[in-house]
């Protein structure tokens, strides 16, 4: 008998072009939010180049942000139990003062 409170399982079909797929390399995020959205901007930052420009935008709701961070906890400690602990630790930290309020990578 089937469980009428149970609620239907619903199929995604994910289609990845292949321009997309490619991806773009970033070693710098910066992350702002408003009352309604978190906009994560990926950045490209060249050795001796005093200039960088945003790769990537990407628009996030609250709930969508924390299961974004949730996802990336779960993927971090698989990967630190097959290749060890990634060390944290900023050797080159880049100082960054944009005027807005302050942004945390």
């Amino acid at each position: 008998m089937e469980d009428k409170n149970k609620p239907a399982q619903m199929n995604i079909n994910i289609e990845l072009p292949e321009d997309v797929a490619e991806g773009i390399y970033s070693n710098l995020a910066i992350i702002t939010h408003s009352n309604s959205e978190f906009i994560v901007d990926f950045i490209r930052i060249m050795p001796g180049v005093p200039k960088a420009k945003v790769k990537s935008r990407i628009l996030l709701t609250p709930q969508h942000a924390k299961r974004l961070l949730k996802a990336l906890k779960e993927n971090m400690t698989r990967y630190e139990q097959v290749h060890g602990t990634v060390d944290d630790t900023e050797v080159n930290a880049i100082p960054m003062n944009f005027g807005g309020p302050t942004a945390q990578a």
